[in-house]
């Protein structure tokens, strides 16, 4: 029997306005709540049906996943799986003979809330960010099939990291479909190496990809620093680019093994590329040469709003140092993908380190995540990628 829960009279409106999001003060208290990941029918205060979510505890407590008075199709899943990648289509990013790998699903601005899918050549990474979207894995990696065929053979289920801490015990990472993590993909022709099971996220930063693009077009003839590389993206871009030579820096070092595998891969020579396998920050603050453009590209800072203040004053720091390595003329690349902290604050910070490096410098791109990391209009939350090209004298 299907689960229910009661929104508080006049706050039918949220559902109204298509946020994703129910609150838990928005709710009646039930003294039996739904179980966790259940799918539940959102009510108004007299028992009509609203739209249909995934319930968990905590303070986002239902998420929406469909509008409207009746239950969900049994085809759901493959609607839905199909609805995604007809955008991906638009976008020009399906069945591109440059580029086969792209976001199939983001979230909300897909319309499915605690759900993440990437593609990568032959392999769908599906990343779980709510116990709802765990429950019904088996399901999308189902409709996955329906949709990409033969397209297809290896399907991986990543959730423990972005699951909260309390099902840890309970969610695992497995291969639904394939056994092997490793793919070799192309990106506007661009060879990357990524490893789904081992890497960062779900094993390369694709939300960058227009940021690349851009570097490119000012990279020729140029020196570039891309510090946090991870398998250097705008390391290879800047490469293929013709720019003379790339430094390439992360405290990890097989990110920096990755990075290293991907120059050659691309068929660049040794001495255009440098490695530095170091903390960042430790980097700028001892080095003495300067770079026609530097890449900051952190990973987040802060994922709560008690340590917005910290990620802050980390962020100004950080850019501080890394104007000081800009020669006169110079861009800096500089990004925050801080969900809370937003484009105004971010860029309030960057002012900030422009007066502590002493540096008179212009706003020349403001940027933002790849389209195929789309916004749902009604949730302006999910766009977290910030970022700002700044040309420094």
């Amino acid at each position: 029997m299907e689960q229910m829960v009661k929104l508080k009279a006049g706050k039918e409106i949220i559902i109204k306005r298509q946020h994703p999001w129910v609150f838990s003060g928005a709710l009646e208290e039930d003294e039996q709540p739904p179980a966790e990941g259940a799918r539940v029918a959102v009510t108004d205060a007299r028992g009509n049906r609203l739209a249909t979510g995934h319930y968990q505890e905590g303070s986002i407590r239902v998420r929406i996943i469909h509008y409207g008075s009746e239950a969900p199709a049994p085809d759901f899943w493959e609607q839905a799986i199909a609805r995604a990648y007809a955008t991906r289509e638009v976008l020009q990013l399906a069945n591109n003979p440059q580029t086969n790998a792209y976001r199939l699903v983001h979230g909300a601005g897909d319309l499915l809330p605690g759900l993440v899918i990437d593609i990568y050549n032959r392999m769908a990474v599906i990343q779980c960010h709510s116990w709802g979207m765990y429950g019904e894995h088996l399901e999308i990696a189902a409709a996955l099939q329906k949709v990409y065929g033969e397209r297809l053979d290896t399907i991986y289920l990543r959730a423990r990291k972005t699951l909260p801490q309390r099902f840890d015990e309970k969610a695992f990472d497995t291969f639904l479909l394939g056994d092997d993590g490793e793919q070799q993909i192309l990106e506007n022709g661009h060879i990357f190496t990524i490893n789904a099971v081992t890497g960062q996220k779900t094993g390369f930063f694709l939300d960058q990809r227009i940021n690349r693009q851009l570097l490119a077009q000012y990279a020729p003839g140029k020196t570039v620093l891309n510090t946090f590389c991870y398998t250097g993206g705008f390391s290879i871009y800047a490469l293929k680019a013709g720019a003379t030579h790339v430094a390439s820096v992360d405290v990890s070092s097989k990110a920096m093994a990755l990075t290293e595998e991907n120059v050659v891969r691309n068929g660049f020579p040794a001495e255009q590329h440098s490695s530095h396998t170091e903390e960042v920050l430790k980097f700028f603050q001892k080095q003495a040469e300067t770079f026609d453009i530097v890449v900051v590209d952190p990973p987040a800072f802060a994922k709560t709003m008690n340590k917005r203040h910290q990620a802050v004053q980390g962020y100004k720091r950080l850019n501080a140092e890394a104007m000081k390595t800009v020669k006169p003329g110079g861009l800096l690349f500089t990004f925050s993908c801080s969900q809370v902290v937003d484009r105004q604050l971010f860029y309030d910070t960057i002012v900030a380190a422009g007066l502590e490096a002493g540096r008179s410098a212009r706003v020349l791109h403001q940027l933002t995540q790849s389209p195929d990391h789309p916004v749902n209009l009604f949730h302006p939350e999910g766009s977290y990628l910030k970022g700002l090209v700044v040309q420094l004298d």
